[in-house]
Protein backbone atom coordinates (compact mmCIF):
# COMPACT_ATOMS: atom_id res chain seq x y z
CA UNK A 1 0.00 0.00 0.00
CA UNK A 2 1.20 3.57 -0.57
CA UNK A 3 1.31 6.09 2.02
CA UNK A 4 3.03 9.20 0.26
CA UNK A 5 1.14 11.78 -1.77
CA UNK A 6 1.92 15.01 -4.15
CA UNK A 7 -1.27 17.11 -4.75
CA UNK A 8 -2.02 20.41 -5.61
CA UNK A 9 -4.61 22.65 -7.08
CA UNK A 10 -4.72 24.47 -10.29
CA UNK A 11 -6.48 27.55 -11.54
CA UNK A 12 -5.64 27.31 -15.29
CA UNK A 13 -6.13 30.87 -17.37
CA UNK A 14 -9.57 31.36 -19.11
CA UNK A 15 -9.29 30.03 -22.57
CA UNK A 16 -5.95 27.71 -21.37
CA UNK A 17 -7.67 24.55 -20.37
CA UNK A 18 -7.12 22.26 -23.30
CA UNK A 19 -2.91 23.15 -23.79
CA UNK A 20 -2.95 22.99 -19.88
CA UNK A 21 -3.85 19.60 -20.04
CA UNK A 22 -1.55 18.72 -22.76
CA UNK A 23 0.95 19.98 -20.85
CA UNK A 24 0.13 18.10 -17.50
CA UNK A 25 -0.05 14.95 -19.40
CA UNK A 26 3.89 15.26 -21.04
CA UNK A 27 4.45 16.40 -17.37
CA UNK A 28 2.84 12.67 -15.85
CA UNK A 29 3.85 10.72 -18.99
CA UNK A 30 7.72 12.18 -18.04
CA UNK A 31 6.91 11.58 -13.94
CA UNK A 32 5.84 7.74 -14.88
CA UNK A 33 8.56 7.17 -17.63
CA UNK A 34 11.43 8.03 -15.30
CA UNK A 35 9.93 7.67 -11.57
CA UNK A 36 8.20 3.63 -11.81
CA UNK A 37 7.56 4.64 -7.89
CA UNK A 38 4.41 6.95 -8.68
CA UNK A 39 1.42 4.46 -8.31
CA UNK A 40 -1.49 6.64 -9.14
CA UNK A 41 -2.19 9.80 -10.78
CA UNK A 42 -5.06 11.81 -11.52
CA UNK A 43 -5.63 15.26 -12.74
CA UNK A 44 -9.20 16.22 -12.16
CA UNK A 45 -12.00 19.15 -13.40
CA UNK A 46 -14.03 20.68 -11.10
CA UNK A 47 -17.12 21.29 -12.93
CA UNK A 48 -18.67 23.80 -10.74
CA UNK A 49 -15.46 26.12 -11.14
CA UNK A 50 -14.45 27.01 -14.41
CA UNK A 51 -10.65 26.39 -15.25
CA UNK A 52 -10.18 24.71 -11.65
CA UNK A 53 -8.52 21.60 -11.59
CA UNK A 54 -6.90 18.90 -8.66
CA UNK A 55 -3.93 17.03 -9.35
CA UNK A 56 -3.19 13.84 -7.45
CA UNK A 57 0.06 11.70 -6.96
CA UNK A 58 0.23 8.49 -5.06
CA UNK A 59 3.89 7.28 -4.56
CA UNK A 60 5.40 3.79 -3.01
CA UNK A 61 8.04 5.36 -1.09
CA UNK A 62 8.83 9.20 0.22
CA UNK A 63 12.32 9.00 -1.17
CA UNK A 64 10.97 8.44 -4.56
CA UNK A 65 8.77 11.56 -4.37
CA UNK A 66 11.51 13.74 -3.29
CA UNK A 67 13.83 12.66 -5.73
CA UNK A 68 11.10 13.70 -8.56
CA UNK A 69 10.31 17.05 -6.73
CA UNK A 70 14.41 17.48 -6.61
CA UNK A 71 15.03 16.39 -9.87
CA UNK A 72 16.12 19.45 -12.36
CA UNK A 73 13.64 18.56 -15.21
CA UNK A 74 10.58 18.43 -12.28
CA UNK A 75 10.50 22.55 -12.57
CA UNK A 76 10.94 22.31 -16.15
CA UNK A 77 7.90 20.67 -16.73
CA UNK A 78 6.36 21.91 -13.59
CA UNK A 79 6.80 25.62 -15.06
CA UNK A 80 5.55 24.68 -18.39
CA UNK A 81 2.16 23.68 -16.69
CA UNK A 82 2.61 26.41 -14.04
CA UNK A 83 2.37 28.96 -16.72
CA UNK A 84 -0.85 28.65 -18.06
CA UNK A 85 -2.11 28.92 -14.95
CA UNK A 86 -3.47 32.18 -12.78
CA UNK A 87 -2.40 30.38 -9.71
CA UNK A 88 -1.31 26.80 -8.12
CA UNK A 89 -1.71 25.69 -4.45
CA UNK A 90 -0.58 22.52 -2.66
CA UNK A 91 -2.80 20.38 -0.49
CA UNK A 92 -2.21 18.05 2.09
CA UNK A 93 -4.13 15.21 2.11
CA UNK A 94 -4.43 12.08 4.70
CA UNK A 95 -5.57 8.64 3.98
CA UNK A 96 -8.85 8.45 5.54
CA UNK A 97 -9.84 4.78 4.12
CA UNK A 98 -8.24 2.07 1.89
CA UNK A 99 -11.02 0.21 -0.16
Amino acid sequence: MADHYASGTWQVKQGCDQEFIVRWTEFLQWSRANYPSIVVANLIRDRRVPGHYVSFAEWTDEASRDAWKQNPEFSTHFDACFALCEHMSGADFDRVATV
